[in-house]
């Protein structure tokens, strides 16, 4: 009986695989759709490979953890400087001219992606070394700070990353399978991760950290693990929105990107996989369906003083509080997504009705 269970679960997530290729591909070969919904859903791909890592440190291990911003920046850049053409390398190191060891250097995309991952994990490891005996408020401070120093030194190394006036010209990915079948890809490796031996440590360090370094388990191996490895993803993550944009600059890592990630795993569940997935995507597109409240809206000749720019985020703000009294944990707090919390919440619906 529980296996035919187990193969009854395994032909739906199959067909709703098959379903959600299907509409991939249909949007890939511009059959529906346009690019302006192409470019938020790859938005909301790359948001779900940072919020998941983000997720692993701070929902999964308990490590109050604001760097995924800086960390992004370090994957973004190694994909710029690594993948822009070599022949308009001039044109955009105009007024610094770049290193002559980089300006030689020219790698395909997949390979300047997964070496900005390791530089970010590299990073993350000499960061954690000293930051992570911190704990609390004190750790976040901590990260948000070297995210912000990452940010600044990017700003002033004008012979590797051009200062202010970032790199452009960065190839840009024809398809969307690259964005979603990263996204797919670092989602089913941080769930082996979690349900491995070593995720079990992380959930221990996060119940109580005390406890489980009388159970034998190292914390400060563990604590700094799971640090490289969301900074990994995250690496990963920022080297994708680089090919996205086309462009980079220090302005787009600024601290408050990493609150947009927060709100995310927050909205989803902190320790909750399949939740973070969803808020990902409802973060990402609810931004870009409220974006007529920037717009000025005019009734019978009389202009609505709130309509301008900015009333986007109070509403968003509004419906996100209202959402957070309802749910107090997230959608699905540090539960997962299953059939079985589906026909129990369409039988709660049934009997209310």
């Amino acid at each position: 009986m529980i296996e035919s269970k187990k193969d009854h679960n395994f032909k739906i997530y199959l067909v709703l695989f098959a379903i959600f290729a299907v509409f991939i591909v249909l949007l890939d070969t511009e059959t529906i759709g346009d690019d302006y919904i192409r470019r938020v859903l790859n938005l909301a791909a790359i948001y779900t490979i940072v919020s998941v890592s983000m997720n692993l440190v701070n929902g999964f291990t308990g490590l109050f953890s604001l760097g995924q911003a800086g960390f992004m920046a370090i994957g973004a850049y190694t994909v710029a400087i690594l993948t822009v053409p070599l022949e308009k390398r001039e044109a955009i190191f105009y007024v610094v001219p770049q290193n002559p060891v980089l300006a030689q250097i020219e790698i395909p995309f997949a390979a300047a992606l997964i070496l900005g991952g390791i530089l970010a994990a590299l990073i993350a490891v000499l960061i954690g070394i000293p930051v992570l005996r911190l704990k609390s408020d004190y750790l976040a401070i901590a990260t948000l700070g070297f995210s912000e120093i990452i940010r600044i030194i990017f700003t002033n190394a004008k012979p590797f990353t051009n200062g202010a006036l970032g790199i452009k010209s960065i190839p840009k990915m024809p398809t969307m399978w690259v964005f979603f079948g990263a996204m797919i890809a670092s989602v089913i490796l941080i769930i082996l991760l979690i349900n491995s031996s070593y995720g079990r440590a992380f959930k221990a360090i996060r119940e109580d950290d005390i406890a489980a370094e009388a159970m034998g388990i190292n914390l400060f191996k563990h604590k700094v693990m799971s640090f490289a490895i969301g900074a990994f993803f995250a690496g990963i993550g920022g080297g994708l929105l680089a090919s996205l944009l086309g462009t980079v600059d220090p302005k787009q890592f600024y601290f408050t990107m990493t609150y947009n990630f927060l709100l995310i795993i927050v909205l989803g569940g902190m320790g909750s996989i399949s939740g973070t997935v969803i808020a990902s995507f409802i973060v990402t597109v609810g931004l870009e369906v409220l974006r007529f409240f920037d717009e000025p809206l005019t009734i019978f000749g009389f202009n609505i003083p709130l309509f301008r720019a900015g009333f986007r985020m109070v509403i968003f703000s509004a419906l996100l509080m209202m959402l957070v009294l309802f749910f107090r944990n997230g959608l699905l707090g540090q539960k997962e997504l299953s059939w079985g919390m589906v026909k129990k919440l369409f039988s709660r619906k049934r009997g209310a009705a």
